[in-house]
């Protein structure tokens, strides 16, 4: 077995599991950080880039704690900072405090079809690992599944995650792609489009 030097995805690591402390996830009483620990294990199926698993690792804190764009970027360099900045919606470029959640969803996925393969790269672990608990959680709850959520029509939810799937050109051979489309075809199957 050969050495590999794991120090930046182990401080990302580390950092993240620090700052989402005692955080549960959206109600379902699982810690938050295994939720980015997912998505970081889930991007390293797609790459072997430490700074993009490591962004991985970090994609929520803009978005969801008192980190900045500026505290990532001294800890961890420029490029995990912009890509860090690019899954936060709040940093998205029109972006207004308050807005509707379907305009936040629109200009996200905007956003995200325009990103660079390496953000979409993150925004896939970030989405797969999504899309697999909703897929569990809804199979346990039923409808009620649904009101965890700012949104609760699960028509909105499905229109999302199809628009979703277009936006990961270039990751289409990927496994983790592959599962993210069949897990979007397996969760809304059933549910009326818009």
């Amino acid at each position: 077995m050969s050495n590999v030097d794991s120090s930046l995805i182990d401080s990302a690591i580390i950092y993240a599991t620090e700052k989402h402390k005692n955080i549960e996830r959206k109600g379902n009483g699982i810690p938050y950080i295994i939720h980015p620990l997912e998505a970081m294990a889930i991007v390293a199926t797609m790459t072997k880039d430490h700074e993009l698993i490591a962004a991985a690792a970090l994609h929520d804190l803009i978005e969801d704690t008192d980190v900045t764009y500026e505290d990532i970027e001294k800890k961890f360099g420029k490029r995990i900072a912009d890509i860090v900045s690019n899954e936060s919606q709040n940093m998205m470029p029109g972006y207004k405090d308050g807005e509707s959640w379907i305009e936040t969803k629109k200009r996200a996925l905007e956003h995200l079809k325009a990103s660079s393969i390496d953000c979409k790269i993150v925004a896939l672990g970030d989405k797969l690992s999504n899309i697999r608990s909703m897929y569990h959680d809804y199979k346990d709850l039923g409808d009620k599944f649904w009101s965890r959520f700012r949104e609760s029509d699960p028509r909105l939810h499905k229109w999302r995650y199809n628009e979703l799937t277009k936006c990961f050109e270039g990751l289409e051979d990927t496994y983790a792609y592959m599962e993210f489309k069949k897990l979007v075809e397996l969760t809304f199957m059933g549910i009326e489009d818009l």
